[in-house]
C-alpha cells in the first residue's frame, strides 16, 4: 500500500511501515500525520498482521517535525493571541498525540528500526513502540528544547518509563544527542547493528517469531505490560487475573504441544477484525 509519505507492505502476517521521504529527511508534515493515522487504524481494525515493523529510508530515521506543520495551509495554527485561542491548543495537541498513541495501543507489537538521526517527533514516535533496534550511527535528540519549546507529543511522558529519569532530564534540558551505544547501555534500544540491512533483517526476524505465537496471547501480554507500567503491582496482578480469565484458550496450549511433538509450526487463530459502532450500517427511521 503506497501513500505519499509512507509505504506499507504486509507479507506473511508481518506489516512493514516505512517512512519514505528521504530527500526531506523524513520530516513529519501534515500529510504524514493523516497517512500514519489511516494506516494504523487499518492495522488495528482489520488485523491483517500480527506484528508491525516501522523503519525509514535515507540517512536519517526522521529529522522530526516539518516546519509546515505549523502556520501554513493544511497545517496546525496555534493561536496564542487570546485565552480562547490558547485553550484550543489543548485539543489540537491531543489530536497529534493520538497518532503516536495509536502505535502504543495497536493490538500487535511494534518494532522500530532506527538509522541515523531520530530527532524531535521521531523520539515521540519510537517511545510509543514496544521494541527499538538501532544502527551504530543512530542517535536520539529531544530537539524541541533547541528550538525554544517543550517536547509535547509523548517523549517526556514515555521516556522516563524506558530509561533512567536522570538521563531524560539531561536530554530534555540540554538537547544533547544520545548515541546508539549509550542508548543501548541505558536500555532505550534492544540491540545495535553495524548496518541498516542487518538491523532490518533482525527486525523482520523478530517480527516473524512474534507472528508465530498466538495473537490473543501476544495482545494479552502487551496489555499486561502496559498496565503494570502505569499501576501498582497489586493492581496489576488483579488486572492480570481478569485479563487471563478473558483470553484463556486451552486449545492454544494443546496446539503448541501437539505441533512440537509433530515437528511442525503451530497454527493459531488471527485476532478478529474490529467493527466500530460509528461505522455500523444501521438505518435511521
Amino acid at each position: 500500500m503506497h501513500y505519499q509519505s509512507i509505504d506499507l507492505a504486509i507479507e506473511d502476517k508481518i506489516a512493514h511501515l516505512k517512512l519514505n521521504r528521504p530527500a526531506s529527511l523524513n520530516t513529519m508534515h501534515p500529510v504524514l500525520w493523516r497517512e500514519l493515522t489511516h494506516a494504523l487504524d487499518m492495522l488495528q481494525n482489520e488485523a491483517p498482521a500480527r506484528a508491525l515493523v516501522i523503519s525509514s529510508t535515507g540517512k536519517h530515521f526522521t529529522a522530526g517535525m516539518a516546519l509546515d506543520v505549523f502556520g501554513r495551509e493544511g497545517g496546525v495554527t496555534l493561536d496564542e493571541r487570546s485565552a480562547g485561542g490558547r485553550a484550543n491548543i489543548v485539543p489540537q495537541l491531543l489530536d497529534m498525540q493520538q497518532a503516536f498513541g495509536k502505535i502504543e495501543a495497536l493490538r500487535m507489537p511494534v518494532i522500530a528500526a532506527i538509522q541515523g538521526g531520530c530527532i524531535g517527533g521521531g523520539v515521540d514516535m519510537v517511545s510509543a513502540c514496544d521494541i527499538r533496534l538501532a544502527t551504530s550511527d543512530a542517535f536520539f535528540c529531544i530537539q524541541e528544547i533547541n528550538i525554544g519549546m517543550t517536547a509535547d507529543l509523548g517523549t517526556l511522558q514515555r521516556l522516563p518509563k524506558l530509561i533512567p529519569e536522570g538521563i531524560v532530564h539531561e536530554l530534555a534540558y540540554t538537547g544533547r544527542r544520545l548515541p546508539a551505544q549509550r542508548a543501548l547501555a541505558v536500555g532505550l534500544v534492544n540491540e545495535v547493528f553495524d548496518s541498516q540491512e542487518a538491523m532490518l533483517e533482525a527486525a523482520l526476524q523478530m517480527a516473524q517469531e512474534i507472528a508465530e505465537k498466538p495473537p490473543v496471547a501476544i495482545w494479552g501480554s502487551k496489555q499486561a505490560i502496559h498496565y503494570a507500567r502505569d499501576h501498582a503491582t497489586h493492581d496489576a496482578l488483579q488486572q492480570m487475573g481478569w485479563l487471563q480469565s478473558g483470553i484463556w484458550q486451552t486449545g492454544n496450549l494443546v496446539e503448541a504441544f501437539t505441533a512440537k511433538q509433530q515437528g511442525r509450526k503451530p497454527q493459531f487463530d488471527d485476532l478478529p477484525a474490529l467493527h466500530s459502532f460509528k461505522d455500523a450500517d444501521y438505518p435511521l427511521k
